[in-house]
């Protein structure tokens, strides 16, 4: 089977752009991934675009050229992104197109994603009673997590403040403001144990990412980064996942991100202890902290020592979210993963600027969850 490989990135800044349609932020991300390239959009073959604001994202074929490709939309929540690479990718791997390209626009407005609970098929009384809130949720899960794990309130301070300071450093971040982990636990609680400033917020954005084989590669670029793997899966049965409306009873069910992160290293022939850089999905604080044990990267409550010593900062044993993540990013839903794949590709090829991490970096990893229970895992090397 054909290997894809990734020869161009884009990304439109993410934050807030009143008047800036999200089809053209998508078509401005299009832009930068061609020329990162060196291609032209009549050579892509086929595309795939996610989006959960824009119900026809494949009209952004108007703003790039009536070329007549096959431009298939894909939603999946959260791993939105993960599912239109993994489907640029497949394309490629099995012969279908040498030039691909995966797109990820959105375009929240503030308090986004409210809905109603029977689209989760949850009865109505869960969003009456005022349960129906993420936030309620990944406040509730971290909260036992720490107990159960002996993971500190300072310790969920320290991973927002991190994103934040990686962030500062991020020219095309939302909010570059760096915050002291004092001024974290100072700000107001919104479900306990996490507060104000260890929520990620909802905003706008785009990105995008041209494929080809790898055996064509040398033609665009001297370093292309390779697809080594990519994986997705759903909750199973007895899963505590967002929006679940009860705690599971009997034997604890693992969640989709540890189904996802095997499967990703076993297709991609590597372990947790290859990885040099990772993306995880750091909604909230918490959820960074419960996501490095879900992907293998360590033990349960070993990250409490780890994030003390400084094991997940730029210039750590392995860093994570090296350009702020959701925290200092926000998360736009269709462009959020791509996000995590243009900063992974940029510091494989060592051209992250100021956020670099050291050494030669040969292995990215990058990690999605959503609702109501989806989780998808990229892993990528040179």
């Amino acid at each position: 089977m054909t290997e894809a490989v990734i020869i161009g990135v884009g990304l439109h800044p993410f934050g807030r752009f009143p008047g800036k349609p999200a089809l053209d932020m998508g078509a401005d991300a299009v832009r930068l991934a061609l020329a990162d390239a060196g291609v032209n959009w009549p050579q892509i073959q086929g595309g795939y675009i996610g989006s959960y604001e824009v119900a026809n994202p494949d009209a952004i074929v108007g703003r790039l050229g009536l070329t007549g490709i096959p431009l298939r939309g894909v939603f999946n929540g959260c791993a939105t992104a993960g599912t239109a690479v993994a489907l640029a990718a497949r394309a490629i791997e099995t012969g279908e197109h040498d030039l691909t390209i995966a797109i990820g626009l959105d375009k929240h407005p503030r308090g986004a994603f409210a809905a109603d609970p029977s689209v989760a098929g949850i009865p109505s009384w869960y969003g009456q009673t005022g349960l129906f809130l993420t936030t309620h949720f990944f406040g509730m899960k971290i909260n036992r997590y720490m107990h159960d794990h002996g993971i500190s309130h300072e310790t969920l301070a320290r991973v927002a403040s991190k994103n934040f300071r990686n962030a500062a450093g991020n020219e095309k971040a939302w909010r570059r403001t760096p915050l002291t982990p004092e001024e974290i636990l100072a700000s107001p609680v919104l479900n306990f144990p996490l507060r104000q400033f260890m929520y990620c917020g909802p905003d706008e954005g785009a990105a995008a990412l041209v494929l080809c084989r790898a055996d064509q590669a040398h033609k665009y670029t001297g370093k292309p980064v390779r697809v080594r793997s990519t994986a997705l899966r759903s909750r199973r049965l007895g899963a505590f996942e967002v929006q679940s409306p009860s705690f599971p009873v009997g034997d604890v069910v693992e969640s989709p991100t540890v189904d996802a992160s095997r499967a990703a290293y076993e297709l991609a022939g590597i372990g947790p202890e290859d990885v040099d850089v990772a993306q995880l999905q750091d909604t909230d604080a918490g959820s960074e902290v419960i996501h490095m044990a879900e992907n293998g990267l360590c033990k349960d409550g070993e990250q409490e020592r780890l994030i003390a010593e400084g094991a997940t900062e730029i210039g750590g044993r392995l860093p994570v979210n090296t350009d702020g993540g959701l925290l200092g990013n926000g998360e736009p839903i269709g462009a959020s993963g791509l996000r995590q794949i243009h900063e992974i590709v940029l510091q494989l090829r060592g051209t992250a600027g100021t956020r670099q991490i050291p050494g030669t970096p040969r292995v990215g990893y990058t990690h999605l969850y959503g609702a109501p229970g989806a989780s998808a895992v990229t892993i990528l090397s040179n």
